[in-house]
């Protein structure tokens, strides 16, 4: 059994201290700098309104997760978590309709939740100003966490199970040997630890900083008023009956703390303090995490609070504070161990909200290798080189306060700091009128203005206000004209590693599914499972030597764990940065190409999924004969140093063709009409390949990670599957996460959607229960508050005999 030392007493490490012994680990030891069981961290002060509502479903069904456990702890006969409800109120007609879109993001997710009527909200919360209302969404399971009283209960009960909790215990330094964790070195002396998990919250940098890891993590302080006791409550003689509340447009909550309200208020400029700079607790005025007051940042909080709660404007204020918590550079918590030491893991960033959630998974993940929710969004080793600048992590984690509480697109991208990242061929996009959304601090184009005389041929049907941002009708006119010639498209952001040296294709046959027992210039589509099953990631193994292969993988959390677990004898390298990549997809793909270079590409000398080296003109590249849009064409490596000469290579050639450039709009209508899958959004971890529809990529006869999970399952015997939806009228889009009905029954939701040009339907994939998955059944979307007709159809819905492909 692991020795574990757990960093922090807050509500993530008493939580896992709790979760860690009811799976027998308990050789825990739980270091706290402050005083228990209210040491002075952001769970000592903070007010503990819980929402559960959230656009990713992980975070989702932490906070639901969260809820349940502190509902079902008791303190002295007490709750730790009061069922009183919460409303989300709405008073323009923008707010009203997100209500709609985040019921369904609530209902997906398992979470009762339904927007309702101005009356309605006033008989659950009658301090409201009914005239200004325009509806509310209700979730009855939301409230209020007693999370002071829970981390005791948690933290006594642990205790009983033979974990240790030190108070007033500070960590001096961790100790490691051999790229391992050996011990935490503290006030009180030495604690040997095979596995230090940080659970220092705000102070989770300083701890970082032990051990030579920057943390995306920027504290903030962030306002908090309580009343003196209001007349209106009067009547209530218990600590909280009346529903917590927010009014995202004036950016402020609420809660009842028995005859007064607690008013908290995101208005404010931002207020980053580093983490070196918090106070010890003996010398804070309160705690460590409670700032002195600010009045200034205060102005117009009480403008908005009357608006909504008119009464509010006879009370006074009686307590004050500025509350120190957590924000990071995606609004993601920090979880998972550490790729830059061995046995050191996080749980940072997290908020009562979804603290207890977030100790079950990493308990999970401790004891049996990986949680049973997928967690790739929060995984600690996720971030990019530029993101873990101090510089970059204030101001994103500044622009994210500000942005809390938001009307945000789905895909609204980060306004500063940009551009960071561009390819040698953003010269050429520019000049091409290219339209930029950010991926991996990379300047993608969605669409290119040059093309806007091609809408006059190709027609896009018009769309509602909402589905329109971001978007151009140019979008369409670009993947028809690819389907009909020939397009260019930047793949620079996918990320590319090489793995080479002895003993490399064995192991890659032991963590990916595919059969890589091929000749030097193959390709296979391959998974990556965990020991349960679940698809981690899908990757794209192209085969240059006999111990050299080039892979296209999704994300830094793929690269790490790849070497992480590469013998000394195998060399794992992320070429991403030195690398560019072009897709040149279409049905005049091979002509322009083979113009270009003197070796014969024909379909006979390069087929389908196979790769050469070769030259388009003066320029190398591996040319590679694969196409994620399912259309004819080659996706095209090079060095960063050529990128420039190769698009004027190829754009050159490309003019008696009919070449044109297009962007990720027209790439990811494309690769839906074809029924690709896209990791992360499509399939999780959650998810196995017979569920997904990716069983083709698994190879017989086992000898992978996974392997056995996955001989286990039936595929006659599943509970949901990923299908494609064909929507009815070509006139509903729907962009991905709304709910499909059936009957007024939720049986799933979507997972990517996009209008399918070739096809002229919008298509969304999506996850249902089995009963409801046949080819043909009639179900519904709901987008907002429509529920537009759908159908499952074929999958996929364009070229399904792969004969473009292969040609």
């Amino acid at each position: 059994m692991p020795k574990i030392v757990i960093i922090g007493a807050g509500i993530v490490g008493c939580s896992l201290a709790d979760e860690l012994t009811e799976r027998g680990y308990s050789d825990v030891v739980v270091i706290e700098k402050g005083k228990l069981w209210k040491p002075g961290g952001s769970t000592s002060h903070a007010p503990g309104v819980v929402f559960q509502t959230n656009g990713s479903r992980t975070m989702a069904q932490f906070a639901r997760q969260t809820v349940e456990k502190l509902y079902s702890l008791e303190y002295n006969g007490e709750r730790c978590f009061l069922k009183v409800g919460s409303m989300e109120l709405a008073t323009t007609p923008e707010r009203l309709a997100d209500l709609h879109r985040r019921a369904g993001f609530a209902l997906s997710a398992g979470i009762d939740a339904r927007v309702i009527s101005p009356d309605e909200a006033l008989k659950l919360h009658p301090l409201l100003n009914r005239e200004k209302l325009l509806g509310a969404l209700y979730v009855p399971d939301d409230g209020i966490a007693r999370a002071i009283l829970a981390d005791e209960v948690m933290g006594q009960r642990a205790i009983s199970r033979g974990a240790k909790f030190i108070s007033e215990c500070e960590v001096t330094a961790i100790d490691q040997s051999d790229g391992h964790v050996t011990g935490v070195q503290t006030t009180q002396g030495l604690f040997p630890a095979d596995i230090v998990v940080s659970c220092a919250g705000i102070w989770g940098p300083k701890i970082g900083a032990m051990v030579g890891m920057s943390k995306a993590i920027q504290p903030l302080a962030h306002q908090l008023c309580y009343t003196s006791p209001m007349p209106e409550l009067s009547s209530y003689k218990t600590e909280a009956e009346l529903p917590v509340l927010r009014h995202q447009g004036s950016d402020l909550y609420f809660k009842q703390r028995g005859q007064s309200l607690a008013v908290g208020w995101y208005g404010h400029r931002p207020l980053p303090l580093k983490a070196e700079e918090i106070l010890p607790c003996e010398m804070a005025e309160v705690m460590p995490s409670q700032m002195p007051f600010t009045p200034v940042e205060w102005k117009g909080a009480m403008e908005g609070a009357i608006e909504v709660i008119p009464s509010l404007a006879k009370s006074e204020i009686a307590e004050s504070m500025n509350g120190l918590f957590s924000f990071t550079v995606d609004n993601f918590p920090l979880m998972g161990e550490w790729s830059g030491l061995k046995g050191f893991w996080v749980a940072e960033a997290v908020w009562i909200t979804h603290g207890c959630g977030v100790a079950r998974a990493m308990a999970e993940w401790i004891v049996n290798g990986h949680p049973t929710l997928a967690v790739h969004e929060c995984d600690v080793n996720r971030f990019e080189a530029h993101q873990m600048g101090s510089q970059h992590i204030e101001e994103r984690g500044a622009q994210n306060y500000v942005e809390v509480y938001d009307l945000l697109h789905p895909l609204q991208p980060m306004e500063s700091p940009r551009p960071l990242r561009t390819t040698g061929f953003y010269p050429r996009q520019q000049e091409l009128g290219g339209f930029f959304l950010e991926a991996a601090g990379y300047e993608r184009p969605q669409w290119y203005e040059a093309n806007a005389g091609l809408v006059a041929k190709y027609k896009s049907p018009p769309r509602d206000e909402w589905s329109s941002k971001y978007w151009s009708p140019i979008i369409g006119a670009e993947a028809c004209a690819v389907r009909d010639g020939v397009g260019l498209f930047d793949i620079t952001t996918l990320k590319r590693i090489e793995v080479s040296g002895k003993g490399s294709l064995e192991f890659l046959e032991r963590f990916t599914t595919g059969n890589l027992r091929k000749k030097p210039g193959s390709i296979t589509y391959c998974l990556m499972l965990n020991e349960k099953g679940g698809i981690m990631s899908d990757i794209t193994v192209m085969r240059r030597g006999e111990r050299d292969f080039f892979i296209g993988v999704n994300s830094n959390t793929d690269i790490n764990f790849l070497k992480n677990q590469a013998p000394d004898t195998v060399h794992v390298k992320d070429i991403t940065a030195g690398t560019v990549g072009l897709g040149l997809f279409g049905p005049k793909s091979r002509e322009l190409a083979q113009s270009l270079t003197r070796d014969d590409i024909s379909n006979e000398a390069l087929g389908y999924f196979k790769l050469k080296n070769t030259y388009l003109g003066h320029v190398p590249v591996m040319l590679c004969r694969l196409s994620y849009v399912g259309e004819l064409g080659y996706e095209i490596y090079t060095t960063a140093d050529l990128a420039l000469k190769l698009w004027d290579t190829i754009w050159k050639a490309g003019k008696k063709f009919g070449l044109i450039a297009a962007g990720r709009g027209a790439f990811n209508s494309m690769r839906l009409e074809k029924g690709y899958r896209s990791y992360g959004q499509d399939m999780n971890s959650e998810h196995n390949p017979h569920e997904a529809g990716l069983s083709f990529a698994v190879r017989k006869g086992g000898g992978f990670r996974g392997a056995e999970a996955y001989s286990e399952v039936d595929p006659n015997k599943l509970s949901r599957r990923l299908v494609c939806l064909v929507l009815e009228n070509p006139q509903h889009v729907v962009l991905g996460k709304e709910l499909v009905m059936h009957q007024g029954k939720v049986v799933g939701y979507v997972t990517s959607a996009y209008f399918g040009h070739t096809i002229g339907r919008q298509i969304a994939y999506a996850w249902v229960l089995e009963e409801w998955s046949a080819q043909g059944t009639n179900l519904s979307i709901r987008y907002f508050n429509c529920d537009y007709p759908a159908t499952v159809g074929q999958d996929p819905q364009f070229d399904p005999q792969m004969t473009r492909l292969r040609s």
